[in-house]
């Protein structure tokens, strides 16, 4: 079967966008996406400046509609964390909105559209229609790519974004953990709960090896301050702790309503916290 997915990349942004819709539909929708993506990197550069700063209650806001969405994602934040933290998210969450609004326009076709969403890396927006579902796969580690754990979002859920971090990937972080997946209202929200959960995985042991930001990515917005490079096999009982200090963070957002769920996993010790009475399940070696 034919692809009918659209690719989108230009830099370091690299999207997947898929509508499920009749051909036609889709080929409106698409063409509306390639618009908007012209100018998003453009736009993004423009304030690059602004949006590498750590949030503040007195920082000046940006005038570009992604990055006021990447700005919204860290307001009232109380640890370190810019706007960039929400950037792949933010994006998606954009041109997710973007096509949502030409369904919308005059000739309306949005009653016949199941599912959208963009995924931009693995940070991914999308939007259902009354009726339908979302379901997606998360892999702890690209480097042994298996099927970890697997969730369904439905039409009555809250959530509508899911990004993932952690020290692997293309992700810095200041933790330890293989992935951390959160699940949220928007991408953008997403993107930053999950970095800042996935900083708080973490714990003092030997062989755990850090460097300065920038030397490990050009440019980095955290500086020289020092992120994950290499992680050496842990005992149980570190494993356990550093998850314990992200699951007290998940905890936090979910209590004050940022995300709905978070999945931490550390060399195969998970732990997910719900937000359902705030239940927390262990599962070890999984």
């Amino acid at each position: 079967m034919a692809d009918d997915r659209l690719h989108l990349q230009h830099g370091p942004i690299d999207l997947i966008l898929h509508v499920d819709a009749s051909e036609d539909i889709r080929a409106r929708l698409y063409s509306c996406a390639k618009k908007r993506f012209r100018t998003v990197l453009e736009e993004l550069v423009a304030e690059m400046d602004l949006l590498k700063l750590p949030w503040s209650a007195d920082q000046v806001a940006p005038k570009g509609r992604i990055a006021q969405q990447m700005f919204r994602a860290v307001f009232d934040s109380v640890v370190f964390v810019t706007p960039m933290a929400a950037v792949a998210g933010a994006v998606a969450d954009d041109m997710l909105e973007n096509m949502l609004l030409e369904s919308q326009n005059p000739d309306s076709c949005v009653d016949h559209i199941s599912r959208m969403y963009v995924n931009n890396g693995g940070d991914i927006a999308f939007w259902l229609n009354a009726g339908e579902s979302f379901s997606i796969g998360v892999v702890d580690n690209l480097e042994i790519p298996e099927l970890n754990t697997k969730a369904n979002l439905t039409y009555e859920s809250p959530v509508r974004g899911i990004a993932t971090s952690g020290w692997r990937g293309r992700s810095l972080s200041l933790g330890i953990a293989d992935a951390v997946t959160v699940l949220a209202k928007s991408a953008a929200s997403a993107d930053v709960a999950a970095t800042l959960i996935a900083n708080e995985v973490n714990v003092d042991f030997p062989g755990i090896e850090k460097r300065p930001a920038s030397e490990v990515k050009d440019e980095s917005d955290l500086g020289m301050i020092p992120v994950t490079v290499a992680v050496p096999n842990l005992p149980e009982d570190k494993i356990s702790f550093a998850l314990l200090k992200g699951a007290k963070t998940a905890r936090e957002f979910i209590k004050t309503g940022k995300i709905n769920t978070a999945y931490l996993s550390l060399q195969k010790q998970i732990l997910v916290i719900e937000n359902d009475d705030k239940i927390e399940r262990a599962i070890i070696n999984n």
